[in-house]
């Protein structure tokens, strides 16, 4: 199914169109038309399936279509990593950019900035707030919270959530909000604790299960086990004799793209960048070019790699590990189309192997390591679980918090 045939108001098409969103998942065919028609939700989905916008969307739309508080939060997310609540709130900035509704990211660190910037966007009312359980309860503590404009409570990953030990908080979230709310929650797994807590906050739910697709076996899939610092000279190396035509390199963030496309162009290599900077003029040229085997390499981030539509890519290369299944499955499915061949590497640097780890497990194989070229020196151990923490990490910018949408969103991400 096509969002555009989703009922989902033009702010919210207009959002998606510019983030290049065409097709719906299965999680967001099924889960949109649930949400939108008010009812609580328990959905069974994997990381990577596209859940985030499934509950984003409907949820705009809704704050769009329905009455409600002015200058009070409407809405929580709540997810049980740092992670996760920016990854959250870079798709809410993105698909809220032609809406009038504000968010802020509450989530744990030292930085002074940030919590003042999560204190007065719940003290003054941001339209939604992106919350990690612990973090969420410190400022309840602290400070005289307005609950009473909620009407939207979404627990993403809430299986995690427990797993963590933050039951106690969110049933202490709970207490603080209207008993009249639409609740929604998003579990990869369905143990008995997941289904008490349902039972214990949602009203009358409807039930979703997905699978998530795997990649086509036409796909070769290796990777190459490297530090940070050795993955310019592994792509050095790649194209030392010869460039395939049609390369997509995919970097976790519009500022690595910058960064990559003007690195590979001083090693002499045929490329351009693909990133939310760029206007739609600039991207059809681009795009024009690639498609034309005037460029041969395209770096590209996720967000607006979904609107690529070729056929004859011959290489699909993550030069950063991306941060869940939906964006590898996505990444690598831009080869190997009609019934073609093709081939996808990874570049695992050692904070990424607990990451790349998961998508191994999620595929249920070791994807094959090629060994690292003899001059780039020793490759680390590939050793995910001493790593495991390094996942963690994230190269993103800080929560803000965002009142005037006329102003370009500070979005890393696209």
């Amino acid at each position: 199914m096509r969002f555009d045939e989703l009922p989902l108001c033009d702010s919210v098409q207009e959002g998606l169109q510019a983030m290049n969103f065409q097709e719906a998942t299965p999680v967001q065919e099924q889960t949109i038309p649930v949400i939108l028609n008010k009812k609580d939700v328990i959905a069974c989905a994997q990381t990577g399936t596209g859940k985030t916008a499934a509950f984003i969307l409907p949820l705009l739309h809704n704050l769009i279509s329905e009455p409600h508080a002015e200058n009070k939060i409407n809405a929580i997310i709540m997810s049980p990593t740092r992670e996760l609540a920016q990854q959250i709130d870079q798709q809410m900035e993105g698909f809220s950019y032609f809406t009038p509704f504000s968010s802020v990211a509450v989530y744990g660190g030292n930085d002074a900035q940030a919590w003042d910037v999560q204190r007065r966007g719940l003290t003054k009312g941001a339209d939604v707030v992106i919350a990690t359980p612990g973090r969420l309860i410190s400022h309840i503590n602290l400070y005289d919270i307005d609950f009473s404009g909620i009407q939207y409570f979404i627990l993403d990953e809430a299986d995690r959530m427990l797993d963590m030990g933050f039951f106690d908080d969110i049933m202490q979230i709970v207490k603080h909000l209207p008993k009249e709310r639409q609740t929604i929650m998003f579990s990869a797994t369905m143990p008995p604790k997941i289904r008490q807590l349902a039972k214990t906050i949602l009203q009358d739910p409807v039930e979703i299960k997905i699978a998530v697709s795997r990649p086509p076996e036409s796909i070769m899939q290796t990777a190459y086990i490297c530090t940070e610092a050795q993955k310019t000279g592994i792509i050095r190396t790649l194209f030392a004799e010869h460039t395939p035509e049609k390369v997509i390199i995919f970097a976790g963030s519009k500022i690595k793209v910058k960064e990559l496309n003007k690195t590979f162009r001083q090693m002499g290599l045929s490329v351009g960048e693909m990133h939310s900077d760029l206007d739609q003029t600039q991207r059809d040229y681009i795009m024009h070019e690639f498609r034309n085997n005037r460029v041969s390499i395209l770096v590209a981030t996720d967000i607006v790699s979904r609107g690529i539509d070729i056929d004859d890519i011959t290489l699909i290369i993550n030069f950063d590990v991306p941060h869940d299944v939906e964006d590898y499955v996505h990444r690598i499915g831009r080869t190997a189309r009609a019934k073609a061949e093709g081939m996808a590497i990874t570049l695992v640097s050692e904070d990424e192997q607990f990451r790349f780890h998961q998508i191994e497990k999620f595929l249920e194989k070791d994807i094959y390591k090629i060994p690292l070229p003899e001059d780039l020196g020793e490759a680390p151990v590939y050793d995910p679980d001493k790593f495991r923490h390094g996942h963690k990490k994230f190269s993103g910018g800080k929560g803000k918090f965002r009142r005037n949408k006329n102003k370009k969103p500070n979005n890393q991400q696209h």
